[in-house]
């Protein structure tokens, strides 16, 4: 069975493997790294009502003892409550400091199993098994990981690397198209702001899902290494976030985060023609369109305003934003918060 390796050097080295099919030859992927230890899996609903005994069986053929935690599926479960609830499963299962923990699952599951992995005592290895495009070209890789609080999402969080990321695509087949669509925003937002070659070739449904997704790991492992802690390159990731995320805070998160992303790249795209930068508005509005997105702000200015106020990427009384150039080519300015309200005040209202 084929698959392309990627490999990440930060601060615990890993590689991604990437290949449909591939998840059956987890045990093999892990031995080396893991060996003889008591696994953990944690999954959510949907992934588990699919794939739940399918991943239990081949640990299980691999040798390993292996139990499984399940949260509800969907973005409220990523939650302190979850968190300690799942804590104190692996303290349950006398998981040790040489046992480790599997994220089995979208971007909820990989960020809340990353939370606690870098937490029980003071840390254990983890593996991500992403299962939706998104968590596969984003948030499987680089270490990022977090639980949301009412105050904001991601506000809760460490930087704690995988020891191995297993990217098995055919796990997508059965993902329903809202959710694909979720990913394919993650896609776009790549193209966007760093090759727009690979935009152009998002211009054809479908994709070629294998090539794609190894291009965007390709692009974030470059980042991560030259930026691993956010201290500036990595910003350029969050094109479309910073107003995606006050999206998915107010509408309580029943806009998903893919739909609130593409709504926050088009907001930015307005932003940098306000800005005299670029106007690629109408380019990327049209690819986003042709992806079914709903690109309509639901809120006003003052709105997506007082949701800023708490967004981590808020430095006292300024806030950087990703704004494109060209395609193929971002910026990342710093507007005091009070400017950013003014241009906010021009696109929505």
């Amino acid at each position: 069975m084929s698959y392309r390796t990627i490999h990440v050097e930060a601060s615990r080295n890993y590689d991604i493997h990437i290949g449909r099919g591939i998840l059956s030859q987890i045990g093999d992927f892990i031995r080396p790294l893991l060996g003889d230890c008591r696994l953990v899996v944690l999954t959510d609903s949907n992934v588990d009502t699919l794939y739940g005994d399918k991943i239990i069986t081949y640990l299980t053929d691999a040798g390993y003892v292996a139990d499984k935690f399940v949260i509800p599926a969907g973005e409220a479960s990523k939650c302190a409550e979850n968190l300690l609830d799942f804590l104190n499963f692996l303290a349950e299962c006398q998981i040790t400091r040489s046992d480790s923990i599997i994220a089995f699952g979208g971007g909820v599951v990989g960020d809340l199993a990353g939370l606690a992995a870098s937490l029980y005592l003071r840390g254990v290895k983890y593996v991500q098994i992403p299962t939706t495009l998104l968590a596969a070209v984003d948030s499987s890789v680089g270490g990022k990981t977090a639980i949301d609080i009412p105050a904001g999402k991601n506000l809760v969080g460490a930087f704690y690397q995988p020891v191995l990321v297993c990217c098995d695509t055919a796990l997508m087949d059965t993902l329903s198209p809202e959710i694909y669509r979720d990913g394919c925003a993650e896609v776009v937002k790549y193209g966007v702001i760093l090759d727009k070659a690979l935009y152009d070739t998002l211009k054809i449904h479908p994709f070629e899902r294998d090539r794609v997704v190894a291009r965007c790991v390709e692009i974030k492992r470059d980042i991560v290494q030259k930026d691993e802690f956010d201290n500036g390159l990595r910003g350029l990731l969050n094109f479309g976030h910073t107003f995606g995320h006050a999206i998915e805070k107010l509408s309580c998160f029943s806009v998903s985060h893919g739909s609130a992303v593409a709504k926050g790249m088009v907001i930015a795209t307005k932003m940098a023609a306000l800005c005299n930068m670029c106007d690629v508005t109408d380019e990327l509005h049209g690819l986003l369109l042709g992806y079914g997105f709903d690109l309509s702000c639901p809120y006003g200015a003052d709105e997506i305003y007082n949701a800023l106020l708490s967004d981590k990427k808020r430095r006292g009384g300024s806030i950087t934003v990703v704004l494109p150039r060209s395609i193929g080519d971002c910026a990342l300015v710093t507007f005091p918060i009070e400017e950013l309200y003014d241009k906010l005040k021009i696109i929505l209202n």
